[in-house]
């Protein structure tokens, strides 16, 4: 503005530029101002708008206001501001025709046609580049008001429109009835239809934030290995493209209705691995027994959750979960707790005594700051950066590994902070390493491994990316829910690359070298096996560690004193409990650095029994054993009730005029129907899920 006041015309060039770089920028980073701009009413289409408001500005300051250039350079931008309504509409009815009701994977869909996706680049970021087609009018326009040549404007205008046209023409073919995704009514038909021929008979129901999409991966591959039809239940889309690669069918139904309307009659055990309000859209099913699994086993509060009373088990991992429940009296019954170990533990190697490289490594993974300001959530805020500098200043050198939680942040930001400051601290403790003579030698040994490694991680990370989804590049949502079956051979090349990967990953660095690993990759318990020590909090990595034997410490935040904090928490009976100041970090360095040191270690192994549940029969055996059991009990529900209602059918029939004189339509026969169909799905005239069976017996009382 203040160049087209004064007016200057090679400023104004030089201020729009920058406005154009300054946006590219922006939303490339995703950055946050983007999307408070957009909140104050300055928003991209705005700030197009007042730079072309500008240009105008800027030709009658230079007195062209009575040129044809002024008026061309004003057709222009209306006209274009014109079109960008109709792309808008195409680009929204696009998305919308080609949306499903239904998520799916391993899911085959082949009852419905549903047509390749319309190219990624004329609907990714759409808004955004049909805006900046008015560069060659702005280019144009400036040029020629600084050369006089007015041609040069009318050939930008003309470009403008042009590609503004060209961009709406090559929408149009995609409003097409055969471009279109099939209706919601014919998915979700040829979904049940689907399901009626799979026929699961155990759910994992997941729903959550973005962030908690770790929740549901931990239970892909013990669904995979349960016995049955396993069947993954999803409700929010943006999950879905989070999920780890599974062989199990994957449904995500974001309606509420939708859900309740499908036939999941023959589902007799339902698992949660967490308690959020959608439960209740697959609890108020009566056909299968409900199940709170969790998503870790530990000594917070949310692991004696009251709510937990809604379902119809608890299952835990080992004796010491069946306690916590009688100790918190939140209203558990001791026999609806089932003991099934802990199933995801499998791939944490055993401890042998001794250290894994000639420097030990020690894993700080802290938990989250929690939803409330409670100092004994984590040790993050007042001990956390203690507990790093006294690791990274150890008389004996140790490897640092920092794994903070993937929720660190997103409530506190003095948490947030903490966590950038930690990053900070190893980042440049390795850095000094890495030049200290006493490592020199190590490194230069290593180089050529190390590049190695790094090659190898390139190499399987591109076949990775190849075989991540199923399928053409730049398909939508849709287009993938058709294509994404269970390819056993794809699959089984995924789990040997991420093997690999991980191998690679370790070796693409020294075993001396501190490091701060975040993401999804490596895994936690990839952490756990390259480390020979850890320091935690009050969580499940607590319970999880456990299961190596290793040497553990817990920071008392709350500083409730040794004695208090090991009577209220299980899982540090057999740990070094640090202050806040990390003052007894030592205890564990000697425990790690000499087993005769250490204490604690046949703690240990009576504390993983009882947190963990025996080694034998196998968590995976114990939580099969668990599935079957509650099926048969779901089984003899539905039979029995099945049984009751048949009790209350009349002996004879009545004859049709009798029957609607006497107003004999009390629903009997319409309750006989619901329970039969629940029984036997193969029952002709089953009802909808939404029906609710359990409108039967209540209509008996």
């Amino acid at each position: 503005m203040i160049a087209a006041l004064l007016p200057d015309i090679w400023f104004f060039a030089a201020a729009t530029a920058v406005t154009y770089i300054a946006d590219w920028y922006l939303h490339q980073r995703g950055s946050y101002l983007v999307n408070r701009l957009g909140k104050v009413r300055a928003g991209l289409p705005i700030r197009f708008l007042l730079r072309q408001l500008m240009i105008i500005l800027l030709l009658a300051r230079l007195d062209l206001a009575e040129e044809p250039l002024f008026y061309a350079a004003v057709a222009c931008f209306l006209v274009f501001y014109g079109l960008q309504a109709p792309h808008g509409a195409l680009t929204t009815l696009i998305r919308l025709r080609r949306s499903l009701p239904i998520v799916t994977r391993n899911v085959d869909l082949h009852a419905v046609r549903i047509p390749d996706a319309p190219p990624r680049a004329l609907l990714h970021r759409a808004s955004e580049k049909m805006l900046h087609l008015d560069l060659p009018a702005v280019v144009g326009v400036l040029a020629a008001a600084g050369t006089g040549e007015d041609f040069l404007g009318y050939i930008g205008a003309g470009v403008t429109l042009l590609l503004a046209v060209g961009y709406n023409a090559l929408l149009i073919p995609y409003l097409r009835r055969s471009r279109r995704a099939p209706s919601a009514p014919e998915v979700l038909k040829a979904l049940d239809t689907w399901l009626g021929e799979y026929q699961p008979t155990v759910v994992l129901y997941f729903s959550g934030s973005s962030e908690s999409a770790y929740q549901g991966n931990m239970w892909l591959d013990t669904m995979a290995a349960v016995e049955g039809r396993p069947l993954i239940v999803m409700r929010e889309r943006n999950l879905v493209p989070q999920l780890a690669d599974t062989s199990v069918p994957v449904i995500c139904v974001p309606a509420g209705t939708h859900l309740m309307n499908l036939n999941l009659s023959t589902v007799r055990v339902c698992l949660y691995p967490a308690n959020v309000g959608k439960n209740i859209h697959m609890l108020r099913v009566p056909t299968m027994k409900h199940v709170f699994i969790g998503h870790g086993d530990s000594d917070k509060l949310a692991s004696v959750n009251p709510y937990s009373k809604v379902y119809d088990e608890v299952w835990t991992a080992g004796r010491a979960g069946r306690d916590r429940y009688a100790l918190a009296d939140v209203g558990i019954r001791d026999e609806d707790i089932v003991e099934v170990g802990r199933p995801q533990l499998a791939p944490i190697e055993s401890w042998t005594g001794t250290t894994k490289n000639p420097v030990p490594t020690v894993l700080y993974a802290p938990t989250w700051e929690g939803w409330d300001d409670n100092p004994g959530n984590t040790s993050l805020l007042l001990a956390g950066e203690n507990i790093v500098r006294r690791l990274l200043k150890a008389d004996s050198p140790v490897r640092v590994i920092y794994k903070p939680h993937p929720f660190t942040g997103i409530r506190s930001a003095k948490a947030k902070a903490v966590n950038a400051r930690i990053k900070a601290l190893v980042a440049k403790s390795a850095q000094e390493r890495a030049t200290d003579p006493r490592w020199a030698k190590e490194a230069s040994a290593a180089a050529a491994g190390h590049a190695e490694a790094k090659a190898e991680l390139g190499r399987i990370e591109a076949r990775l990316a190849a075989l991540a989804k199923p399928g053409r590049a730049g398909g939508d949502e849709s287009e993938e829910s058709r294509v994404a079956l269970a390819d056993p051979a794809r699959q089984a090349e995924i789990a040997t690359l991420r093997a690999d990967w991980n191998d690679a990953y370790w070796r693409s660095f020294g075993w001396w070298e501190h490091k701060t690993v975040t993401g999804a990759q490596p895994k936690l318990y990839d952490c756990f096996n390259q480390s020979d020590a850890m320091v935690s909090d009050i969580s499940s990595v607590v319970s999880d560690f456990i299961a190596s034997g290793k040497p553990y410490a817990v920071t008392d935040s709350a500083q409730l004193g040794v004695d208090e904090f090991k009577r209220q928490n299980t899982a540090v009976r057999a740990a070094v409990i640090l202050s806040n100041d990390a003052a007894e970090i030592d205890g564990l360095l000697s425990a790690v650095a000499d087993p005769a040191a250490d204490p604690l270690a046949e703690a240990r192994h009576e504390l993983k029994t009882y947190l963990l549940g025996p080694d034998e029969p196998t968590s995976m055996e114990q939580f099969d054993a668990a599935v079957q059991a509650l099926a048969a009990k779901a089984e003899a529900r539905n039979l029995g009730v099945a049984q009751r209602v048949g009790a209350q059918q009349p002996v004879a029939p009545l004859p049709d005029a009798e029957a609607a004189s006497s107003g004999a339509g009390d629903g009997t026969a319409e309750i006989i129907a619901e329970v039969d169909a629940a029984v036997d799905p193969d029952v002709p005239g089953a009802p909808d899920a939404d029906a609710g069976i359990g409108a039967g017996p209540s209509t008996i009382h």
